[in-house]
């Protein structure tokens, strides 16, 4: 029988240590990006729900698609955000918005 300290120690299992850095995904600088700017973009709006869409790579810029579920007004509707980038330096080439009712 294994006493309780024993079944705590690294020796009694194989246990991976896993770091907070490898926890978050690469996207969720972009995604906190998305929210922020939507939050001025739609002033008074919630935002319900957050889904990452993709990255799509063109050249040296890649592209980070979010689709955001807010509230506002009485009325629920999606945004698409896009958010376009230097690959290397991260330099942001472009953000866009795009609603749609689903």
């Amino acid at each position: 029988m294994l006493s309780f300290p024993a079944l705590l120690s690294p020796s009694a299992a194989n246990i991976q240590h896993i770091s907070a850095a490898q926890q978050t995904p690469a996207y969720a600088k972009w995604g906190k990006l998305a929210m922020t700017n939507t939050k001025i973009k739609y002033p008074g709006a919630r935002i319900l729900d957050y889904l990452h869409v993709g990255r799509t790579t063109q050249g040296s810029n890649c592209t980070e698609t979010f689709k955001l579920w807010l509230s506002r007004d009485n009325r629920e509707f999606g945004v698409f955000v896009r958010i376009t980038f230097e690959e290397k330096t991260e330099k942001i080439r472009a953000i866009t918005y795009q609603e749609t009712p689903r």
